[in-house]
């Protein structure tokens, strides 16, 4: 599997990896089992490490640190993890789920981030499990990226493969200071500008366009 040699997991237990990345209707397809398991074993797993980090280096009461792991643990967090990883490229779908855009729908996504870490903690043990996060999951809690929030990049992203048309970002003006710049981005959808918004981020400029392209509805 090309996750696998990407994330240098070397296993002699393959079928669970795969087992993870397999989606319900494909699973009734071909008569196997599915992620489902693996995903409550990965969701555990996850809320465990994720507490235990915002624990360690946050110095918050119980109630503001709940809101944390809720936060980075959410389905939208979840979605662009994996999608920055590239899990969903080895996504097993039945064939009605994979001409729908099954690749690129948000609670899918994030369910094999989920099962992958459970995979990965029956294979390896529970200090590898948690090595994945903190290399996959932790750098966006100490880059404090809030954007899970409401992630209109993802929505317009499940929306657009839905129908296999091509989605990209340009910033085509950069302005001010050093210390207080702002960016302006567009969102092409097949080569056509449907959004435009500005921020203090290029990563901001890019989810303030395509909140404008939902605004203006790409269907």
């Amino acid at each position: 599997m090309k996750i696998l040699d990407n994330l240098n997991i070397k296993t002699d237990n393959i079928n669970l990896y795969e087992r993870a990345l397999t989606h319900t209707s494909y699973a009734n397809e071909h008569n196997c089992e599915s992620y489902e398991r693996l995903e409550y074993l990965g969701d555990a797993v996850l809320e465990l490490v994720m507490s235990e980090y915002l624990f360690n280096h946050m110095d918050k009461n119980e109630g503001e640190l709940t809101k944390y792991r809720a936060h980075y643990v959410c389905e939208d967090a979840l979605y662009e993890y994996s999608i920055k990883l590239g899990l969903n490229d080895e996504l097993k779908l039945g064939k009605g789920e994979e001409t729908s855009g099954g690749k690129f729908k948000k609670a899918i996504v994030a369910d094999i981030y989920e099962a992958f870490i459970g995979a990965l903690f029956l294979d390896k043990g529970f200090e590898s499990a948690k090595k994945f996060i903190y290399d996959s999951a932790i750098p966006f809690v100490e880059n404090n990226s809030f954007e899970f929030i409401h992630n209109y990049k993802s929505e317009l992203q499940e929306l657009v493969q839905t129908d296999k048309r091509s989605l990209n970002y340009e910033i085509i003006k950069e302005e001010g200071p050093a210390h207080d710049r702002t960016y302006t981005s567009i969102v092409k959808i097949d080569d056509v500008i449907y959004g435009e918004g500005t921020a203090h981020s290029k990563k901001d400029a890019e989810q303030m366009a395509a909140k404008d392209a939902l605004n203006k509805s790409v269907n």
